[in-house]
């Protein structure tokens, strides 16, 4: 099948890659780049294991084609950290323990990165809004959302 020359901007990073037309985004992050942070759960776009920004909002790799990342800003979980530090969000799901087989864990994570960077004083609420779109079987969600208060409130002591 013919590929398809592909021009993005990864985790801040520029990259060129080649992928098939029908290959999803999430088929070429994990296979075509080595990105395999961001999981395949059902691939149909309800569970959000695969979430990335794209363009700065919130997508389902599992949903969008590889193709249509030609000239887009795309952050996965990998790019979410600083260097070798975590990003607070990250540093927090650890030390709430709101993960445990971790096939969820990016989803939330980059989604809630996309609350935090609109909404830095996002309340409960609004949390559990946001955040409707990943589901997770193991946790359930009270220390998800405890996660995402204590880095919101973090973030908030760093800019103050």
């Amino acid at each position: 099948m013919k590929r398809t020359y592909v021009q993005a901007r990864i985790n801040g990073e520029d990259r060129d890659f080649l992928c098939e037309p029908r290959q999803s985004l999430l088929e070429v992050l994990r296979e075509e780049l080595g990105l395999t942070g961001s999981k395949e759960g059902c691939n149909n776009g309800n569970c959000g294991a695969c979430s990335v920004l794209m363009n700065g909002r919130v997508v389902n790799a599992c949903c969008i084609l590889g193709v249509e990342a030609d000239g887009a800003d795309i952050t996965t979980i990998e790019g979410i950290a600083r260097g070798d530090r975590l990003h607070p969000l990250q540093q927090a799901f650890l030390e709430e323990a709101a993960l445990q087989c971790g096939i969820c864990t990016p989803g939330f994570i980059v989604s809630a990165k996309a609350l935090l960077d609109r909404e830095p004083d996002a309340d409960e609420h609004r949390i559990r809004f946001w955040l409707s779109g990943n589901l997770c079987r193991c946790t359930g969600y009270d220390k998800i959302i405890r996660a995402v208060q204590r880095a919101a409130s973090q973030l908030q002591e760093s800019q103050a």
